[in-house]
């Protein structure tokens, strides 16, 4: 029997079974949707997986959240649209009244699954933000009005770039890249060259994952150069600086070094700019930066840089520390300290397995600790 979508997921995730079960519980239990108990759920799960029975609701949400894919991906059906005259009629006039208080209420959505993200991982927030994508694509769509379409627009990138990159976490490589490619067409629809080369940066490392990375190091030179003719301090900092990753990931390491330098010098004193919500560089954050690119150049000041940014982050970014714990069991390995290396995978597979990061545990499994193997930080 060929294997299905859901299975195939499944086995690319690294999930078992029974631990599959577990997140739908939890999930089920956490949106108080009443489900099936745990071993009937057993069986419903070999069924759907062998094709026998379509997955009925509310499970295909519980299944988009626990594994962070689209309908499509895990072999579901698309919602029926209604496509008659009538329902075009509707559309329109629901378009028209989309005002500066619409467009502000969207804006507040995607700030606040910002907070929970960085918190939470994506695994409470990927399904919902695809739903408001949908939603501000569907008025985007019917708008006949330019500042309206640009305004919305705007909120589309954003909403867009958050999902690809909480999608490429939960290692849903193909459903990023398009996130991403919706949110390149927003941010020209909006006008916006600064939007346009935060979310070209930012679908880069989607290539560097891929190991595409000398795509990713022209990718990102371009996104510098749209920074760099018009974009404010704050963001030219952080293209650089993502740059700097790119030609690290690359092994150019002089070039990724002058890179961070330049980011450095263009960091202004207060780095926080209320136009660019989804940039962080202030305080630990350039510096665990550069010494991720450090940890991939195998230098050993990437320890250094690493643990004295560590105490200094933020303890809202959960998503960044389960990285730099990453970072530094890489680091540690590299320089031959076992013990080190090994408490910090440990540290890192924690976290990661807390906030589902797939992404940082697929990271995990390419670490080989000095005189041992992977299996020791299990």
């Amino acid at each position: 029997m060929a294997e299905t979508r859901l299975q195939a997921v499944r086995r690319q995730l690294g999930y078992k079974a029974e631990d599959v079960i577990k997140m739908l519980l939890r999930r089920a239990d956490s949106l108080a949707v009443p489900v099936m108990s745990a071993t009937s759920l057993k069986t419903k799960l070999s069924r759907w997986e062998n094709g026998r029975e379509a997955v009925s609701q509310p499970y295909r949400r519980l299944f988009r959240d626990v594994y962070g894919r689209t309908n499509e991906e895990l072999g579901f059906p698309e919602e029926e649209v209604n496509d008659e005259a009538d329902e075009l009629i509707s559309r329109l006039a629901l378009a028209r009244s989309v005002d500066a208080e619409t467009v502000e209420i969207f804006k507040r959505q995607v700030d606040q699954a910002r907070h929970v993200d960085r918190r939470f991982g994506g695994v409470a927030l990927l399904d919902q933000l695809r739903s408001n994508i949908e939603q501000i694509q569907s008025l985007l769509g019917f708008s006949t009005m330019h500042g309206q379409r640009q305004a919305l627009a705007g909120v589309l990138t954003e909403a867009s770039a958050l999902a690809g990159w909480e999608a490429l976490d939960r290692n849903a490589i193909r459903q990023a890249w398009e996130h991403h490619e919706t949110a390149k067409a927003a941010a020209r629809e909006a006008g916006s060259p600064l939007l346009l080369a935060h979310s070209t940066a930012q679908q880069a490392f989607i290539l560097i994952d891929l190991g595409e990375v000398d795509s990713a190091v022209g990718q990102l030179a371009e996104a510098r150069a749209l920074a760099d003719r018009t974009a404010p301090p704050v963001l030219r900092a952080w293209v650089a600086a993502a740059h700097g990753e790119g030609l690290a990931a690359a092994g150019q390491r002089d070039d990724a070094l002058r890179a961070f330098d330049s980011a450095d010098s263009h960091l202004p004193t207060d780095p926080v700019d209320p136009a660019l919500p989804f940039l962080f560089l202030g305080g630990a954050h350039l510096d665990r930066w550069r010494g991720n690119a450090l940890s991939k150049l195998g230098e050993p000041d990437a320890i250094q840089r690493l643990t004295d940014a560590l105490p200094r982050l933020p303890s809202d970014f959960i998503r960044a520390k389960t990285g730099m714990l990453v970072d530094l069991a890489f680091a540690f390995a590299a320089a031959g300290d076992r013990d080190a290396s090994l408490d910090y995978a440990r540290q890192a597979r924690r976290l990661a397995a807390q906030i589902k990061s797939d992404r940082q545990l697929r990271r995990l499994g390419g670490l080989i600790l000095p005189g041992s193997s992977i299996s020791d930080i299990a």
